[in-house]
Order: C-alpha cells, then structure tokens, then sequence
C-alpha cells in the first residue's frame, strides 16, 4: 500500500490495483489551519453520512463506494481504529473542479446580488432578501488547485474547459444535470428530518470506462452548508451544523488563523462534536 494523500482530514492509501482505501479522521481545520486537538467521532461522522448519501444517490449517478466492510480490506485496516471511519473505493481520474450547487441567496452569491453584480454567470431578476431560497438551485464550479486557492468559473467555463480535454462526452453537462438532481433529492430528505441544505460541493470522476462517478464526500457538514430547519429565518444569517463553532471560538479569542495554537478547551471540542452528531442523527435516524 502507498499513502498518496494525507489532507486535512483524510488519508488515502492506493492499493494499487485499481482500488483505494480512504480513513476518515477526527482532524479539523479553520482558517487553513489544521487545530491540534481532534473533534470525538468527527471521522466517523463524516463518513457515515458520506455513505448514507452514497446509497440515496446510487439510481441517479454512480458513485465510487465498493465497501464499508473491514472485513474486505487489507489486513493493516481490520483494527478497531478504522472502524466507522474506513471505505474501500474505487480510484478514478478525477474531473479537475468542485462543483458546487447553491440553493439559497447567501455568502459570496448575496454580496454580488447586494451590488446588482451577476453572479458567475448568473442574473437574478426577482429580489432575494439573504439565505433566502432560491427559485432553483444553481451550479457554480470552482477549479482545484494543486497549490493556494480555488478559483470559481462559471458553468459554461467548465463545460467548454471539459469539451476540450473530453472531446464528444458532453461532460460538463451531465456533470450540471448529475449534481442538481442529487442536490435536489437530498434536500427534500433534509428537509423532512429538519435540515436545511443551503450549498454543497460535489466532486466526480470518471470510471476504467470512461463513465462518470460521484466521488470523494458527500453531503457532509464539511463540504455543505446545513441549517437547522426550526430555527432559520429569512434575512437572517443562520447558525450552520459544521465548524461555525470552532471558528467563532477562535475569532473570539484571537486565533483566527494562528498556526501555533496550542489546543482546543474541552468543553468547545465536546460542544462541535455534538453538532456533528446532532446532524448525522437527524438525516440518518441513528
């Protein structure tokens, strides 16, 4: 085995025959700084709901899930710390964007609406007060960077960019097409259990047979904007279930970004770790 990744929260090892191992871990960033104290079961908080969504999702595109099993991996992960928190998966040759779909007016999209900007791309006619629903979701993906930042394109940059590295696919359409629909069935999930999906990112690759595969994590509250339903208020800017907590507590005291913090107080660790897993039980039911 060969770890070819080790991120800010997970570790992925190539098992060299077409096949990958990816451990979730209770690592948490903020501010680009990976904090020295773990949030309890983060990982398997991560993971479970990233397999959750994977099982939903699995009629409207393929997904890169082979097992969840211990039993099926090599013998180094059949230990009780990967448990929870391990996936054998599929390796693919993965899209070079995120695709993130943006189903309410909010953070980077409602400063460009506030100054009558477009949006990547995107016009809006009606008026929109903050984290306020749109009529329908939209796509706006982003570059990934192998070194520094993102960049956001508008969809219609990926779909020519993608035209050209995968001539005849028509990729970056069933890339829009793909992640809306999955978006849009989720959220209606969410929603019956009391969570509002805001915004996600999606990330895809493409199979031995050159067929398009969801990837990577799925729907969790790192890589989406969860809300909690009871308490959203339009014109507002609501409280999300991910590492909102942490980060204000850092802002708080003055370590926003401070790559020599020293550790996190328990009593803030034990209080973002329920959010997580206040969140897994309300999609999950367990």
């Amino acid at each position: 085995m060969k770890k070819i990744i080790s991120g800010k929260v997970r570790e992925v090892y190539d098992l060299e025959d077409g096949r990958m191992v990816i451990v979730t871990t209770d690592r948490i960033s903020a501010f680009d700084v990976i904090l020295p104290t773990m949030i309890t079961d983060k990982g398997k908080v991560l993971n479970a709901l990233s397999n959750f969504w994977f099982d939903l999702t699995k009629d409207i595109v393929k997904n890169h899930m082979i097992s969840s099993d211990l039993k099926d991996m090599p013998a180094d992960f059949q230990k009780p710390e990967f448990e929870g928190r391990t996936i054998l998966v599929k390796k693919l040759q993965m899209v070079p964007y995120e695709v993130i779909v943006r189903g309410y007016m909010f953070g980077s999209m409602y400063e460009a609406y506030k100054k009558g900007e477009p949006f990547l791309g995107h016009k809006f006619d009606k008026e929109y007060q903050q984290a306020e629903k749109l009529d329908e979701p939209i796509v706006t993906p982003s570059t990934k960077a192998a070194e520094g930042h993102d960049i956001n394109v508008t969809l219609d940059y990926m779909k020519e960019d993608l035209d050209k590295k995968y001539p005849g696919k028509d990729l970056g359409t069933k890339i829009e097409h793909a992640a809306l629909a999955i978006f849009k069935k989720c959220a209606e999930h969410a929603a019956k259990n009391g969570i509002i999906i805001a915004d996600t990112k999606f990330e895809f690759g493409l199979d031995e047979n050159g067929e398009l595969v969801l990837g990577d994590e799925v729907l969790t509250p790192d890589s989406s904007r969860f809300w909690n339903a009871a308490e959203y208020k339009v014109g507002t800017s609501p409280a999300s279930y991910d590492k909102q907590f942490i980060r204000d507590w850092l802002k708080d005291n003055n370590l926003a970004g401070d790559p020599n913090i020293k550790s996190i107080p328990d009593d803030v660790v034990a209080k973002t770790s329920a959010l997580y897993h206040e969140c897994q039980t309300k999609i999950c039911g367990k």
